[in-house]
């Protein structure tokens, strides 16, 4: 089971709004938790948080691990005379898991998703959509164009599974925090990157990659699942341990890379997967394109409802991450 220390920090993180753009508050505590545990820390020009643990020794490696710590949201396009405010899209947001939906701005204001009556057999779409603030006017609104709200919803621990919002990618956030806690010794020269924007773009991990120029990259990322009824055909599911990521519409993962995964997976003796993904992509495609190109791939964690307000995971296939990554990153890399 996942430990109180992971628990705690998954909770913290997705309960910290920040959709793309608007990473202020998500960074501001990941750095709080990390700070003590590295060796330099720096935010980049694209708002990257990036974080250095251990230099390189004989046999050694640079090493990139990318998790990102935007989230999907939306943006005010406009504010009637009502105070009800239309919006577009930040990331892949469907409305069908919209309508009702409870909403927090970055400035604090709170509001809810409704929707224009439908015509029989008409589909709803985002154009339908609106955000009622509780505003009665244009003038008593605290939003206007331009800004920013995450969904909102509550951490729920239901035991071995835990569903939030913004598991896509703050459990791949916290996979990474604590495998940074946990690795005490290393030959490598490894940078931890808290990347941005990666729901409209993986224009984060574009940058820093360019400037981490690593020799190895690891994104860490959730995948879906093919276990719910009549779900996708698709050999990953909740508790089957991590999922090790052979290809997804972005990349395909260095062959090099995907062995070394299993090879640490099969010796730490926990269940793993192998997953083929055929739509959505990773940081892991940012890294592996970099300057002349890197050796990548990406470590994985099988998660329920992706892209909604609700998406679950299981506590096992966590820790497990964090296990895996750990063993990755605390020896020399035999690639």
């Amino acid at each position: 089971m996942a430990t109180n220390s992971l628990l705690n920090t998954l909770q913290m993180l997705v309960e910290t709004p920040g959709p793309s753009g608007s990473e202020h508050l998500i960074r501001s505590k990941v750095e709080e938790e990390i700070r003590d545990y590295v060796d330099e820390l720096y935010t980049d020009a694209l708002g990257n948080l990036i974080a250095r643990k251990g230099s390189l020794d004989e046999g050694g490696k640079r090493v990139m691990v990318s998790a990102h710590v935007d989230e999907i949201g939306l943006m005010i396009t406009h504010v009637d005379d009502n105070g009800f405010a239309r919006f577009i899209p930040i990331g892949g947001v469907s409305p069908l898991t919209c309508l009702g939906g409870r909403v927090l701005f970055m400035n604090g204001t709170q509001g809810v998703i409704g929707i224009e009556r439908l015509e029989p057999n008409e589909q709803p779409t985002l154009a339908k959509l609106f955000i009622d603030t509780g505003a009665i006017s244009k003038q008593d609104s605290q939003i206007g164009v331009g800004d920013v709200c995450g969904f909102e919803r509550p951490f729920m621990n239901l035991g071995k599974r835990l569903m939030a919002k913004s598991m896509d990618d703050r459990a791949a956030a916290a996979v990474a925090i604590e495998a940074l806690k946990a690795i005490q010794d290393t030959p490598n020269e490894i940078y931890f990157v808290f990347s941005v924007q990666e729901e409209v773009g993986l224009r984060g991990a574009i940058t820093a990659a360019y400037g981490v120029d690593p020799q190895v990259g690891i994104a860490v990322d959730v995948t879906r699942t093919g276990d719910t009824p009549k779900g996708a055909k698709m050999e990953v599911a909740l508790g089957n341990g991590p999922a090790i990521k052979v290809r997804d519409s972005s990349f395909i993962a260095d062959p090099r890379v995907v062995n070394w995964m299993v090879e640490e997976a099969k010796s730490q003796g926990f269940p793993y997967q192998m997953e083929v993904l055929e739509a959505g992509g990773t940081d892991g495609a940012a890294i592996q394109r970099t300057r002349a190109g890197v050796p990548a791939g990406c470590l994985s964690i099988p998660c329920r409802y992706i892209h909604t307000p609700s998406e679950m995971v299981d506590a096992d296939d966590l820790q497990q991450c964090v296990s895996l990554l750990t063993g990755l990153l605390g020896k020399v890399i035999e690639i």
